[in-house]
């Protein structure tokens, strides 16, 4: 048993440590209310993949808005607020997207999302933002159905599938003179609408299109899809769909004696699709919607600011990414100026995102039309005549 002076001990700790308990509750509550250091907490989510076969990319979206981010950090800071990155993985999957975008509506600390690198990610998310009014500016997302619904939320940066699959099927019945083309898409949203753009631009311009297949993401075997275009004899195969996928079609095509152009959009634009395809990759041209960043003195500072500071070299999306965030802090900055240098709403900052014209990044400028598609979203055309990363820019094209 306990003396009477051990117990007398014991309650004394314990009511030590109940005030202890009760200063440090106090602290977090003052945390989470949105105060750090006499400043105001303002978070900015991004959504991409950072696990699965998309990652690569979904990576490189996450460090180009974080590397943005940080730079204007200083700024914020001497108009009262502190600037926090939030990075969801979405995993490339529209049910973890719309789950972790939940999520973002319920932390009214966060005022806008860079994001997704998935359109079939992008859309039934986004469905949520609208809902609570959170702007989302997009580096990658290219489905027409992202700007087409009227959402108040929705903008990207980059071109839309209605004007890169005509790119993509110009060149490849002008230029590299295709006749007889097979179509294979991964049944996506992203992948989907990018083949049928192709191929409706591509039938138009009198090329004959000898088959169109879908396959399964997340598939590794092509042996029957390839079996049949083996039998059609085409001259090229145009595929819609993700790197990981596209990278193992090409090369299985070439193991079995397949020997002739293939073109695909802006998500076969990764390193990881050269490092998957190995060799077979000098088969291959890309149309992408994300121009050389390295073109630019300022982009060359961009690519070695970012190699510098995560030991990586950029991929397509890292400087749109950078960008994208860029425009989601210019919009939050007017909002703030115009709400006399307070913590704007979601709405003030979502309307101030839409306005925004003229915007110079890195790597584009941006003018968002009524819709939040950008004014200047352009395309380019690839190709890698060696197996290393990036391909050589063939040319670009401007509405």
């Amino acid at each position: 048993m306990l003396n009477k002076k051990a117990v007398s001990l014991f309650i004394t700790a314990g009511l030590v440590m109940g005030i202890l308990s009760g200063c440090a509750s106090s602290s977090d509550s003052a945390n989470s209310s949105g105060e750090s250091e006499g400043k105001t907490v303002i978070k900015i989510a991004t959504q991409s993949p950072l696990s699965g076969g998309s990652a690569t990319l979904g990576e490189a979206i996450k460090l180009g808005a974080q590397l943005a981010l940080e730079d204007q950090k200083e700024e914020f800071a001497k108009k009262g607020f502190e600037l926090q990155l939030v990075p969801y993985d979405d995993q490339g999957d529209p049910k973890k997207g719309v789950a972790n975008a939940q999520l973002i509506a319920s932390d009214k600390e966060i005022l806008g999302v860079v994001g997704h690198l998935n359109s079939g990610v992008a859309i039934p998310s986004s469905e949520t933002y609208e809902k609570y009014n959170i702007v989302m500016v997009s580096p990658a997302n290219t489905a027409t159905e992202i700007t087409d619904r009227g959402l108040k939320v929705t903008n990207r940066i980059v071109a839309r599938d209605d004007f890169q699959g005509p790119a993509g099927a110009e060149y490849a019945v002008e230029t590299l003179k295709a006749k007889k083309i097979f179509v294979i898409q991964d049944k996506t949203a992203y992948g989907t609408g990018l083949a049928d753009a192709f191929k409706a631009a591509a039938e138009e311009l009198g090329a004959e299109i000898v088959g169109y297949e879908g396959i399964t993401v997340g598939e590794k075997d092509f042996n029957g899809v390839l079996n049949q275009v083996a039998s059609k004899k085409p001259d090229l195969i145009y595929f819609g769909g993700m790197y990981s996928e596209g990278g193992l079609i090409l090369k299985q095509a070439v193991d079995k004696g397949i020997n002739v152009p293939f073109m695909g959009g802006d998500a076969l634009d990764s390193s990881a699709f050269v490092d998957i395809a190995g060799e077979t990759v000098t088969n291959a041209f890309i149309t992408s919607v994300a121009g050389d960043t390295t073109k630019t003195e300022e982009g060359k500072k961009f690519a070695d600011d970012y190699k510098k500071k995560f030991n990586k070299n950029i991929e397509s999306y890292s400087a749109y990414a950078y960008d994208s965030m860029g425009v989601v802090l210019k919009g939050l900055s007017d909002a703030i100026e115009k709400n006399d240098g307070k913590l704007p709403t979601r709405e003030q900052v979502r309307d101030a995102v839409r306005a925004i014209q003229d915007y110079k990044g890195v790597v584009t400028q941006v003018s968002f039309d009524e819709k939040g598609d950008n004014k200047y979203g352009k395309i380019f055309i690839y190709k890698f005549n060696e197996a290393s990363y990036p391909a050589t820019m063939e040319g670009e094209v401007s509405k």
